[in-house]
């Protein structure tokens, strides 16, 4: 796993400088003047940016809760029907707190969320956490609201899980990397930086154990559907959707 990545502006605002030098006293990154040659960061449009520099016509990855894809699905996307927010059995009535112990791009912590969960991403990896930092504080900017369901903590989740200490959590999520078979070009494109930057999730079987023992009600895994199940545990039961399934692991009441 990268640690770090340089960051390269070029002929940006004076507000984006001012962004970069914080964003690089913040997590340890060092601000380059040439470009990079392989992975960096970068802004575009003001968005922090996860950039392969060897493609030159790559637009790059940002945690975008903004975006028009993650909106529609938050406005049309079945709110309650979700399979994932079924998984978690969320009730209009009562706010879940639900560690993402995986959030990559957020964006399925953001239609928890969406739904009044209480929802707090664990991420190891400094480049994704900052990543993830920039979304919710544009989110923060825009939609105030919203942003008061999602907080982050930068850590590694095995460890952040085993040691937990700010009351109590009703469910864990978990969406360990998989190899991806879909053709569609942006996840193709997302799954291969992610990779470049993380490298293959070796230790994901390690995340079950302390999220069944630190969730209240419920630990839901994401797999696509072809694939087994985590640690070679058995769900308690599955949800299933077009192309993935949510595994659900029931936590008998101690």
């Amino acid at each position: 796993m990268l640690n770090t990545l340089p960051v390269y502006v070029e002929n940006a605002s004076e507000a984006v400088h001012q962004k970069a030098q914080l964003l690089c006293a913040k997590w340890g990154f060092e601000r380059v003047k040439q470009q990079p040659t392989e992975l960096g960061l970068c802004f575009e449009n003001e968005h922090l940016v996860l950039k392969d520099f060897t493609e030159p016509k790559q637009h790059g990855v940002a945690v975008d809760f903004l975006s028009a894809q993650v909106q529609y699905r938050k406005q049309y996307g079945g709110a309650f029907k979700e399979p994932l927010v079924k998984a978690f059995a969320v009730k209009s009535n009562h706010q879940l707190t639900i560690i993402d112990a995986t959030p990559g791009l957020g964006r399925d912590a953001f239609v928890l969320a969406s739904v009044g969960c209480r929802v707090i991403l664990v991420e190891r990896s400094p480049v994704v956490a900052a990543l993830l930092a920039d979304g919710i504080a544009r989110l923060v900017a825009q939609q105030p609201e919203m942003a008061e369901h999602i907080s982050l903590i930068h850590g590694d989740s095995i460890s952040v899980m085993q040691n937990w200490s700010q009351g109590p959590v009703d469910g864990v999520y978990l969406d360990p990397m998989f190899p991806h078979r879909k053709k569609s070009a942006l996840v193709k494109k997302e799954m291969r930086v992610f990779q470049q930057l993380l490298g293959h999730d070796l230790d994901a079987d390690n995340l079950l154990t302390p999220a069944k023992a630190l969730a209240r009600s419920r630990v839901v895994v994401k797999r696509p559907n072809s694939a087994p199940v985590l640690a070679g545990c058995e769900p308690s039961m599955a949800i299933t959707s077009k192309k993935h399934r949510f595994d659900v692991y029931l936590i008998k009441t101690k």
